[in-house]
């Protein structure tokens, strides 16, 4: 279905939505009906301009005529449709980028999330949060495939990177505009931007939401997603503390690997001039120099990651600090 026209609604400006609520969207064509009707009935009594942004990730079940039929019923309900599925975290992404609210929430378009929890979210945002997570203290999925990984997860991320939060893997979220978008999102980072965003020095909450269980479509996630979680927890863990130093971390690993080493070969010829050992047949001195070497390269992978990440920087202007507030 083309769609060369845009259908006309009054357009508000920025400043005049306060709330943006994003929903990545993919083959979901059975729940949007009732996605439609608990949102409108959610966010109508909350009384404040909104819009809802519909992400629709190459979906492929006729989704995108569903989500047409609620922009045609309410022209505050918009649609970004991608030409293809790029995955969960470029469609938040680019509901973040059209987004025009002061508070963003996100949240899942399987009705696993229930939309009545929004209010929570936002009572606990307007008190001063910067980032309120959802935590499904009674979950509704399967032990083993998706609880336990999570839990896992969790207590990882928090160790790892401080930001401690019972449930990174819950979409329902509250964002402050000015935050979301300084943020960049890559792979599957979407679930942890409480993490990836505390370097901003954002303070972050959670507030105990309702899980239902799945009535309509299919998981997306299995268990086969645990070794891209632990990858990722990896990739958080540089961003935030080193992704600005980049030879600090490089730096160290190179200088304690060709350290360790140095003292070996130097043990090993002190062996052979002193003892008259030989070393041809030391398996002890292959390694050392092979330690030394890795080392060299380590350190001059510092070395480069710290140019680019200046080459980053400096080209696009883009600041090392994020300023909360300037007065006066």
């Amino acid at each position: 279905m083309n769609r060369k026209t845009e259908i006309k609604c009054i357009s508000k400006g920025e400043h005049d939505i306060y709330l943006s609520i994003v929903i990545p969207v993919y083959n979901e064509k059975t729940s949007i009906p009732f996605l439609y009707d608990e949102l409108t009935s959610a966010l109508d009594k909350l009384g404040k301009s909104y819009e809802v942004i519909l992400v629709d990730d190459g979906s492929r079940d006729g989704t995108f005529e569903e989500l047409v039929k609620m922009h045609e019923k309410n022209c505050n309900f918009r649609i970004v449709r991608f030409r293809r599925n790029y995955g969960q975290t470029p469609a938040m992404a680019a509901g973040f980028d059209v987004s025009r609210g002061e508070i963003i929430i996100t949240l899942d378009a399987d009705l696993q999330n229930d939309p009545a929890d929004i209010p929570l979210l936002l009572e606990k945002i307007e008190e001063g949060d910067d980032i309120v997570s959802g935590w499904r203290t009674n979950r509704q999925d399967k032990a083993i495939s998706r609880r336990l990984p999570s839990i896992i997860a969790n207590k990882l991320i928090g160790f790892l990177t401080g930001v401690r939060i019972h449930d990174y893997g819950c979409t329902l979220k509250a964002y402050r505009s000015e935050i979301i978008k300084n943020i960049d999102l890559y792979g599957e980072m979407h679930r942890y931007i409480p993490a990836v965003a505390s370097w901003l020095g954002v303070s972050v909450s959670e507030v105990s939401v309702n899980h239902r269980a799945r009535k309509y479509g299919k998981s997306k996630y299995g268990i086969s997603r645990t070794i891209r979680v632990i990858l990722d927890i990896i990739f958080i863990k540089y961003m935030i503390n080193y992704s600005q130093r980049p030879i600090q971390i490089f730096g160290l690993i190179g200088l304690l690997t060709g350290g360790i080493g140095s003292i070996i070969t130097l043990y090993l010829i002190i062996m052979r001039l002193f003892f008259n050992q030989a070393l041809s047949t030391r398996p002890l001195f292959i390694l050392s120099v092979f330690m030394i070497f890795i080392g060299v390269q380590l350190i001059t992978m510092g070395i480069i990651a710290e140019l680019i990440m200046r080459t980053y920087h400096e080209s696009q202007n883009k600041p090392t600090y994020a300023i909360k507030e300037i007065i006066g």
